[in-house]
């Protein structure tokens, strides 16, 4: 694919083009990341964007973080299950992060979705489960809610807290 600072991925064979990311959402998915890695256990790793995923040779995609397993993350891109993926809402991404690649995240066994709304005014999580084969939310919280993460580590996350360095003026 081009360089031309757009995000290509492929969804059973069809190709989705977004726009680059705007800098609420590069900067929540950064600091995403580094929550995640400050509590990340020795045997699994956190990647932030750009990082391949393939699914299949008709599915990759780029998801704003992803965790894996150490030993699945030694090649070009990550075509090994991951254990979370989690994307960060941008206005033009809301029904394909929510629809299309909720559904395929879910179809392709990804153990945790979560899905970020950077919204300043009402920042947010929503946390989807793998149970029985269909994503279950088991948690949404909002502004200085607190989302206590046990998959695929033990962790905590304030959604104000993701977007506090962006309010200040």
């Amino acid at each position: 694919m081009p360089d031309d600072g757009r995000r290509y991925e492929l969804i059973d064979g069809m190709l989705i083009v977004s726009p680059a990311p705007a800098m609420p959402h590069q900067r929540v998915g950064f600091f995403l990341g580094m929550l995640l890695e400050e509590a990340c256990p020795d045997d699994l790793v956190v990647f932030g964007t750009p990082v391949n995923v393939r699914f299949s040779l008709r599915s990759a995609l780029e998801p704003d973080v992803v965790v894996a397993r150490v030993e699945d993350s030694r090649g070009v891109r990550l075509e090994k299950t991951p254990l979370l993926l989690a994307e960060v809402l941008s206005p033009d991404s809301v029904l394909r992060d929510l629809n299309l690649k909720k559904a395929a995240y879910e179809r392709f066994g990804i153990p945790s979705y979560w899905v970020v709304d950077p919204d300043l005014d009402r920042p947010s999580l929503r946390a989807y489960e793998l149970d029985g084969g269909s994503y279950t939310e088991v948690a949404h919280v909002t502004g200085a809610d607190t989302f206590r993460a046990r998959k695929p580590f033990d962790l905590e996350i304030v959604p104000d807290r993701l977007v506090a360095k962006l309010r200040r003026r």
